[in-house]
């Protein structure tokens, strides 16, 4: 049994999650995503950091002429794939992320519920990119072992 949860990393961790849950064919039984890019093009609009959307996915999205960065924003990004999500997923997002801010994983935890997939949502209002609050911290870990009773 395999478990996809991968935390942080850049445009990773939740966005390799939420990637992944569109392609995965049924390699996975349950699916964590922490502050995760949902869609890689209204994150390059609004997160606090453009060297990682441009070092990762190669430049604006409306840059036409560079291949690489239309192929990233075409081909690599997870709101292309929602439709093929069907597996059990736990979005767990900081109301303080201005790299990756809260609009992202509303979004994802929306799509999750509208597909009528079983999904919850983890917020922590006063977190940013990390848990840093010893509280919020034990209820992440809580939250996190609930989750995969429930779904493994």
């Amino acid at each position: 049994m395999r478990i996809a949860w991968v935390q942080l990393a850049r445009v990773t961790g939740g966005y390799s999650v939420f990637y992944l849950a569109g392609i995965h064919n049924d390699c996975f039984k349950t699916f964590i995503a922490y502050d995760g890019v949902f869609d890689t093009r209204i994150v390059y609009g609004t997160t606090d950091e453009l060297f990682f959307v441009n070092h990762d996915l190669g430049g604006p999205y409306w840059d036409h002429k560079n291949r690489a960065a239309r192929k990233a924003y075409r081909e690599f990004n997870p709101i292309t794939r929602v439709a093929k999500w069907h597996t059990p997923i736990l979005i767990v997002q900081g109301g303080r992320d201005y790299r990756v801010p809260i609009g992202q994983g509303l979004s994802a935890f929306q799509a999750a519920q509208l597909l009528g997939i079983q999904s919850e949502l983890l917020y922590f209002p006063d977190e940013n990119h990390w848990v840093l609050h010893p509280q919020n911290a034990l209820v992440w870990q809580r939250q996190f072992f609930d989750w995969l009773k429930k779904t493994l």
